[in-house]
């Protein structure tokens, strides 16, 4: 095919373009154009089309997103916020952290183990570009039914991929979840976390300033994986039938990344860079116009010096390509010498192809052609913004009507039947056969992982300062009311660092829906959204940036609302955390928060095929006085252990703390058929030693938190009432249900 210059594209404005399949619309083409006053090359019209999709344009999410940053949070813990290639916060003694979360869901579907793999290692690289060591990852991931024969297709190459790409890196993985609901079941959900820290002074942002300054590509050579790949796949729902889009998945290679690491750690050391960007979705397309618009906005770049793993790639096909481990750095001609020598060392490609300009375009050359002459701002930033139709899908009024008919127990028989179902059910069982398949404790600074509420890291050895991260998201109550549903998972992930003693500091979030033509997708998406950013502002948390992931479907069945809240928190003392669970007999257990008929939306109604009614409504100043009280307990050692409630109820959460030490409990609850299965948000059972009675009644009266005593440890059984379950019994229950599905 003969090279399409600009010259051409002036010469000959009206050769016919592929812009529909490259999924532009008529009149994103017409405004392209209109921009360069001209029809674009063939080069830029790659750009265009994967910088101007919605994976990487967010067109028709932000004018939502807006609102994180109308409603922010003024704090000075903020280093870095949204906009960046990862939000970063003061975390104290001179550290500051910066963490994100990202989806990888398309290309998991089509190739699990690298989809997943790449999706790790994509996250890792944002983390790295900010200028910090990534020391921890998570992953939320959801499923089809658990029994589903796809399920049993795409989860083991998932979780081999999540671990098999982390593991290689040297981060341990610290938390995540797995749920499996048929939503899911053409579209798993597929997040990635990462946690990174630094000193404040190690800060780096994506900008190319200086004009004489060079564009240095390091990192793996262009292949042709997932040309086009996440951008374009990120934006085509998968149809049942006819010819869909899907390219290549990138191909990872972890070990390549971990030297990758290490040699841009030397490099940020010495201080080698003015900018740098790593390359993702849209590859060299994003890393070049981002550098440039966030810079003074000229740059030249030679694209026939990036050193290519396939030497028949087209011009558009290495603007397009998303081949993993490759990093964009802005380089002082003075310091190149330097930054060559350390990428020699490490044993990493680096070619300098272009350099920054005093203009205000971004220039491409392919052998000496003119081939790309852009605003780079046009291409990056200034992408089509859409205000897309929303409206309150039917359903919503039917699901409210809807009364939750289960069978709530009431004999001895029945509380034990209840007890051994909730263990077992695929949701709530035991997760080890997956996360046994990471390596947690990799690097020798992890204090807490799964199945704990939260994950913690040490991030000084010294000191013994920590971060805790969790991520949660409850899909049933998103279902029934996005805008609560969103709160509630905000409280949730709060809740599960301050169990450990951790205070929260700042949010991120991955929001995964259907697609957003569907006015009732795009209403859920927007009432998520004003749910997140009020509560946010009421609980003091800014938002440091995140994810969008639409076109979560299979035909026409969209995902259920899924927004993932990842919140991150700090504690001055790891060695303090309150942990998940007791280990000896003889302490009292207590529940802080009252109970109610909170049954719409549980676990316990899914598992009897009934999802409707009304979710319950997040009362986040409550939830901020529970915060208080949980570091307290720590701080001033009142609690021996701690361990939210969450899907299945006080039943979940007995069972976990009884097998985590092999130590039973012997419990009295009133209205027990609902005490066991409901779930109320803002609880947390607490264990305490006999003589800090007074001090935890003090506390929680102070914080307006009602306390009951509902047991005792001790014993080789759980006994609620009359009913005694045998541990063995129980941790049968709990264990097998995941290794006989997927084993």
């Amino acid at each position: 095919m003969a090279l399409d210059t600009v010259a051409q594209a002036q010469a000959n404005p009206e050769t016919t373009q592929p812009f529909a399949e490259l999924g532009l619309k008529p009149d994103e083409y017409a405004r392209i154009k209109e921009i360069l006053g001209r029809r674009p090359t063939s080069s830029e019209l790659a750009m265009y089309s994967v910088m101007w999709s919605e994976h990487c344009s967010y067109k028709s999410s932000k004018v939502h997103l807006k609102q994180f940053g109308e409603k922010a949070v003024k704090t000075d813990a903020l280093l870095v916020g949204i906009g960046e290639n990862a939000g970063v916060v003061d975390v104290g003694q001179g550290y500051a952290v910066t963490f994100k979360i990202e989806s990888h869901n398309h290309p998991s579907f089509i190739e699990p183990y690298q989809g997943a793999a790449t999706g790790v290692g994509g996250i890792v690289r944002d983390i790295l570009t900010m200028g910090a060591r990534p020391i921890a990852v998570m992953d939320p991931l959801r499923f089809g039914p658990a029994d589903a024969p796809d399920t049993r297709r795409v989860l083991p190459g998932i979780v081999a991929g999540v671990g098999g790409y982390g593991n290689c890196l040297g981060l341990p993985n610290i938390g995540g979840e797995v749920v499996f609901d048929q939503s899911y079941l053409g579209n798993p959900l597929v997040n990635a976390l990462c946690v990174g820290v630094m000193k404040h002074s190690d800060i780096k942002l994506a900008k190319a300033a200086g004009a004489g300054n060079l564009v240095v590509l390091y990192g793996a050579k262009t292949g042709g994986d997932g040309i086009g790949g996440v951008s374009v796949l990120a934006s085509e729902t998968f149809e049942s039938k006819g010819p869909a889009k899907r390219p290549a998945v990138q191909v990872g290679d972890p070990f390549v990344e971990k030297v990758l690491i290490e040699c841009s750690l030397e490099i940020f050391a010495e201080d080698l860079v003015v900018g740098i960007q790593d390359l993702g979705g849209a590859g060299l397309s994003c890393a070049t116009s981002e550098l440039a618009s966030g810079g003074s906005g000229g740059m030249k770049v030679q694209l026939d010096k990036v050193p290519l793993r396939d030497p028949s790639l087209s011009p558009e096909e290495i603007l397009m390509s998303e081949s993993q481990e490759r990093m964009c750095a802005i380089v002082e001609p003075s310091k190149i010498a330097r930054f060559l020598e350390i990428c020699e060392k490490w044993d990493v490609t680096v070619t300098v192809i272009g350099e920054v300009t005093d203009g205000k375009h971004l220039e491409i050359t392919w052998n000496g052609e003119l081939i790309v002459d852009v605003p780079p701002r046009t291409v990056a930033h200034d992408g089509p913004v859409y205000q897309r139709p929303f409206a309150q899908p039917a359903y919503i009024d039917q699901v409210a009507k809807e009364t939750i008919n289960v069978p709530l127990a009431k004999s001895d028989a029945e509380i034990k039947e209840t007890v051994l179902k909730l263990a077992a059910t695929p949701n709530l069982a035991d997760k080890s056969w997956i996360t046994d398949q990471y390596d947690r404790y990799v690097q020798g600074n992890t204090i807490q992982s799964q199945p704990d509420d939260s994950g913690m890291i040490r991030i000084d050895e010294n000191t013994h300062l920590g971060v805790a991260v969790a991520t949660d998201a409850n899909a049933n109550w998103s279902y029934l009311n996005p805008y609560e549903g969103a709160k509630l998972a905000l409280a949730e992930a709060a809740r599960n660092i301050a169990t450990a003693g951790a205070i929260p500091l700042a949010v991120t979030n991955c929001l995964n829906f259907g697609s957003p033509e569907d006015p009732g997708v795009m209403w859920q998406f927007a009432e998520s959204v004003r749910g997140l950013a009020d509560g946010c502002l009421e609980m003091g948390l800014p938002v440091t940036g995140g994810n969008v992931s639409f076109y979560n479907q299979t035909g026409a069945v969209a995902i259920l609302p899924t927004p993932v809240i990842g919140v991150l928190g700090v504690i001055d003392d790891v060695r303090t955390r309150t942990p998940m669970s007791f280990d000896c007999a003889g302490l009292d257990l207590y529940l802080l928060g009252d109970t109610h008929e909170d049954l719409a939306g549980s676990e316990w109604a899914y598992m009897h095929n009934q999802r409707g009614g009304i979710a319950p409504t997040a009362d986040l100043q409550r939830e901020m006085r529970l915060i208080e009280l949980l570091v307290a307990g720590r701080t001033k050692k009142i609690f021996s252990a701690a361990h939210d409630l969450s899907q299945g109820g006080l039943s979940a959460t007995l069972t976990e703390m009884v097998l985590r030490h092999n130590v039973g409990a012997t419990i009295t609850l009133e209205n027990v058929g609902i005490a066991l299965v409901s779930e109320t948000p803002g609880r947390v059972v607490v264990a305490i030693d006999p003589a800090q009675t007074a001090a935890l009644t003090q506390e929680a009266a102070a914080q307006k938190i009602t306390l009951t005593k509902i047991g005792t440890t001790g014993g080789d059984s759980l006994v609620i009432n009359g009913a005694k379950i045998s541990l063995t019994e129980l941790r049968k229950a709990h264990t097998e249900t995941i290794p006989k599905l997927f084993g």
